[in-house]
């Protein structure tokens, strides 16, 4: 949704979510419409690299840049910005969310939340979203369908290489 497209009238609700999203599928899209729910201007965090290898034990399919361009480019969400290196919550503080949406397996970096928000005296709510068919559309599930393909001498697939099944709009995997 473009700011041209809201409402004039509707007041801005901010939502932030954060992931890697690597190798965007079905679960991704759930995440993002359930987080449309609770406000009209989704931010997404985009894991570092580094972060990336820290919390998950290997790197991502695409670079972060990429991450980023993809998930820009899916129209999804209204903003894309690329998570800090150093301190985590800073972007948090500098925001400043109506909704903070957490996807239902993302512990990393939450356990300090609730005292942040109170810390910075925000009026920020938390809220775990539901998982989609998990045994199917988890990034960890389809990049280890990858495997088995030559890896890319650019760093990552190209964006018409692989669909998936899924009900609704978005099908295509970046």
């Amino acid at each position: 949704m473009n700011q041209a497209d809201k409402n004039t009238n509707q007041e801005e609700r901010k939502v932030l979510i954060f992931g890697t999203f690597d190798l965007l599928h079905a679960g991704h899209e759930s995440m993002i419409a359930q987080a449309r729910v609770l406000g009209n201007y989704i931010i997404a965090i985009i894991a570092r690299d580094d972060t990336v290898r820290k919390i998950k034990g290997n790197p991502s399919y695409n670079n972060e840049k990429q991450r980023a361009k993809n998930l820009k480019n899916s129209g999804l969400v209204d903003k894309v910005i690329i998570g800090s290196s150093g301190n985590k919550y800073d972007i948090i503080r500098k925001i400043r969310p109506d909704v903070i949406a957490l996807g239902y397996d993302q512990f990393a970096f939450t356990l300090g939340l609730e005292k942040l928000i109170i810390d910075e005296k925000m009026s920020t709510h938390i809220h775990r979203l539901k998982a989609f068919k998990p045994q199917m559309y988890k990034s960890s599930i389809i990049r280890a369908g990858l495997s088995h393909q030559e890896p890319r001498s650019h760093g990552g697939i190209n964006n018409d290489e692989l669909l998936i099944e899924k009900p609704g709009a978005f099908t295509q995997v970046f």
